[in-house]
């Protein structure tokens, strides 16, 4: 395992460059980064911290920064120590200024300031809090998507993924024996989308889960054929009712997000 020093540099919260680091980071095996997060860069004085530390622990510089001061400084201070400095959003920033031939106005954490998008997204975890595992279900009418599925689908944090977009989403869990909630069949504002998953799978993060809890196995919760019957039955309401079905084996939550994100287009272009 090969492991390096990754130094984040940003004017605001350090969030962008880190999932971007991550990204990046994903694509190469036994390498492990040593991460230096540096939040709030805003000044020489700031600048001067991560110069110093940079010097002690030489690696590589990942930055977001707006201010061309505060950049520049950087910027001289690692070609001194002989260290790469790569900006993350200035490409792409340049690019959109010049395809629509538009001024860039620097403005640093400008992606965190409490608009009504950011007031959105604080309702929505709210809905989603509150309507997780079919908690409440009698404003159902309200919610953007429900999501459907058996234990262990992945619906809970694919609503609070949904939520950091603003999405209001419900999810509702299929527990054999139990009714499905008369609200789901009489709502028709919401996308409804059903989660199912590989039955072998789902066996063994449920045997995890119970390992976790300190609880018996022995039982129809993780039991392959009950399982199976479980998700076929799951399988056959979410055809009965022609809702969309995701099977989120092998998908990550952001892919699972992702594929909602593109049927709700689907389904607003479909209505428009």
């Amino acid at each position: 395992m090969k492991s390096f020093h990754l130094h984040l540099v940003s004017d605001s919260t350090g969030e962008t460059v880190s999932m971007v680091a991550r990204a990046c980071l994903v694509q190469f095996e036994e390498i492990e980064a040593v991460e230096h997060l540096w939040s709030m860069v805003r000044g020489e004085v700031q600048v001067r911290d991560v110069l110093e530390s940079l010097a002690e622990n030489p690696g590589f510089v990942l930055y977001t920064l707006v201010d061309e001061t505060v950049r520049l400084s950087l910027e001289n201070g690692c070609r001194q120590l002989q260290i790469p400095c790569i900006p993350v959003l200035e490409p792409v920033v340049a690019a959109l200024g010049a395809y629509l031939d538009a001024e860039v106005h620097a403005r640093p954490g400008s992606q965190h300031v409490m608009d009504s998008e950011y007031f959105d997204r604080i309702e929505a975890m709210h809905f989603v809090l509150s309507h997780d595992d079919g908690q409440q279900t009698r404003d159902l009418e309200e919610a953007d998507v429900i999501l459907l599925g058996v234990s262990r689908t992945s619906k809970t944090p694919t609503c609070i993924y949904l939520a950091n977009r603003g999405i209001k989403a419900a999810n509702v869990p299929l527990v054999p024996g139990c009714p499905v909630p008369e609200e789901i069949f009489g709502s028709s504002r919401p996308l409804i989308v059903g989660l199912t998953k590989d039955p072998k799978r789902l066996v063994e993060i449920r045997r995890q889960r119970l390992r976790l809890l300190d609880q018996a196995e022995d039982t129809d919760y993780v039991d392959v054929d009950m399982v199976t019957k479980e998700i076929n039955e799951a399988r056959k309401l979410f055809s009965k009712h022609d809702w969309p079905v995701i099977n989120v084996s092998r998908k990550s939550i952001e892919e699972t997000a992702a594929t909602i994100l593109n049927l709700m287009a689907k389904r607003q272009e479909g209505s428009s």
